[in-house]
Order: structure tokens, then C-alpha cells, then sequence
């Protein structure tokens, strides 16, 4: 939500994406003449990017990641939520400067987008009802059941190259696990660190079940032709890890480190 996601780049896409003036302006220095950083997040994917319901204000791991790198780069942090399935092309469209939303490194969009170094390492995860007899170890099992999964998604794509099994997509993680609990779905796949944060919050009757993929990391996209502006968010991330401050935020979402491979 890798979304872990893996959203399809059409080709109109990566022109623009690629495309870029001969005499443009350093992000870096754009952004500092602007004095904000705009930064797009999906904003229903909790805990890393959601409106808390006692604020109305944008919380979770993300936010608190881009509002340290913000005030690391000297710039004021400007949220925009969008969709997920149409979050990377706005990007591309220049809508906003980068996108801090559990964006999945792969090589594909690596191809079109610049990255910072990763800031989560996590993997997929089965999510299943808490009365579920089946043992679904692996994606092999769901054969033949309804498997819920988000639109665009990695989980989609990792789903879908499984024959035999039903796929389910939806735009937002609510949607999906409320299917999931009244029965609509067999099982869902997402995010570990989500599905540990839901087992904590959650009140619907879910629960974790077999992880299924390898360890994935996550980053911060921007288009590509900016090094200065790479260079700084990378050292943002370093000086926060140095000084402690990511790993704060990773133990106050996720009680561990995930802004680090496991060991």
C-alpha cells in the first residue's frame, strides 16, 4: 500500500515523468523559494497516514516522517490527500513535490521516479476473520476463496498472479476489512505493520494471519532530475536516524525500529 503498492505506469506517464526542461530549477530550490514542501499521502491508510477522529487533523507514521524531513530541509510541511490509483501520476503531473505514503522501491517506478534511501522495511501479511478454521499458510490456499486486496496495489498484482483465487480490489483499507468481517471476502492481504497497528485499534472481528512475502522497503518519490534536492532529503533521513528522531517515530507507531532492516 510493495503498497507495498505497484501501480501501473502508463506510457503518457513516463514521457512526462521524463520530460523535463532543459533549464528547470532544482526541486530543492523551488521548494525553498516556496518555503513549504508539498507532500501527498493517501490519508486512509492507518497508522501511517490517516485523520484522526478526536482532530480532523492528518496523523500516523508517514506524517510525522514527512514533518521531520520538512523540518530538516528549513520547509513547512503541505499535506494533499489523493486516492491511491491516481497518487503517482499526480506526482508526475507535478501536483505536488514528492509523496511520503508507504511507496513501494520497485524497479519499475524506479524507472520514472527519483527515490530517497528506504525509510520502512515491512512485508505482506494475511489478515483473516478471528472465527477462520482454514489455515491458509501461503496465497496457494486461498484458491478458490475471495481474496480482498487494494486497488493498484502490489498485494493485487502478488494476488492475481496466483490462479484459482478470486481478487478483490478497493480503492481504501476500511472498505476491504469491512468486507472481510462480515464475510464478503475469505481474507485480505496488506501491509504486517498495518495489520499489527489494526490488531491493536481495531474493533471489527479480524486478526493476523500467514505473512506471504518477502521483506519490501519503502521511499520517498520525486521526479527524477534533481539531485540537489535528493542529496538533501537523504541527508534528512541520515541526520534522523543519527539523532534518533526516526527511530522515536517508528517506536511510537510500531513499538520497534522499522525505519531499519531486521536483524
Amino acid at each position: 500500500m510493495t503498497r507495498r503498492r505497484a501501480l501501473l505506469l502508463p506510457a503518457a506517464l513516463i514521457a512526462m515523468s521524463l520530460a523535463l526542461p532543459a533549464a528547470a530549477a532544482d526541486l530543492l530550490a523551488t521548494a525553498k523559494a516556496r518555503g513549504t514542501l508539498r507532500i501527498a499521502m493517501e490519508g486512509t491508510y492507518p497508522p501511517f497516514n490517516f485523520k484522526d477522529p478526536k482532530t480532523g487533523q492528518l496523523a500516523g507514521y508517514d506524517v510525522d516522517v514527512a514533518t521531520l524531513v520538512a523540518g530538516k530541509l528549513g520547509l513547512k510541511p503541505e499535506f494533499v490527500t489523493t486516492e491511491w490509483s491516481a497518487i503517482l501520476a499526480g506526482l508526475g503531473a507535478g501536483k505536488y513535490d514528492v509523496i511520503v505514503s508507504q511507496v513501494g522501491m520497485t524497479p519499475k517506478r524506479q524507472e520514472v521516479f527519483d527515490f530517497s534511501e528506504p525509510y520502512t522495511y515491512s512485508s505482506p501479511q494475511l489478515i483473516i476473520r478471528k472465527n477462520e478454521k482454514a489455515a491458509y499458510a501461503s496465497l496457494a490456499d486461498l484458491k478458490g476463496k475471495k481474496l480482498g486486496v487494494g486497488q493498484g496495489s502490489v498485494f493485487e498484482q502478488q494476488a492475481k498472479a496466483v490462479p484459482g483465487i478470486e481478487v478483490k480490489s478497493y480503492p481504501a483499507a476500511p472498505e476491504n476489512l469491512q468486507d472481510l468481517a462480515v464475510g464478503r471476502i475469505d481474507a485480505a492481504l496488506n501491509d504486517s505493520l498495518m495489520v499489527a497497528y489494526l490488531l491493536n485499534n481495531s474493533k471489527l472481528p479480524i486478526k493476523a494471519g500467514a505473512r506471504v512475502g518477502q521483506v519490501e522497503r519503502m521511499g520517498i518519490p520525486f521526479k527524477k532530475g534533481n539531485p540537489q534536492f535528493k542529496a538533501a532529503v537523504n541527508k534528512a533521513l541520515a541526520d534522523g536516524a543519527a539523532d534518533g528522531s526516526l527511530k522515536k517515530i517508528s517506536v511510537k507507531w510500531f513499538g520497534s525500529d522499522v525505519s531499519r532492516p531486521a536483524k
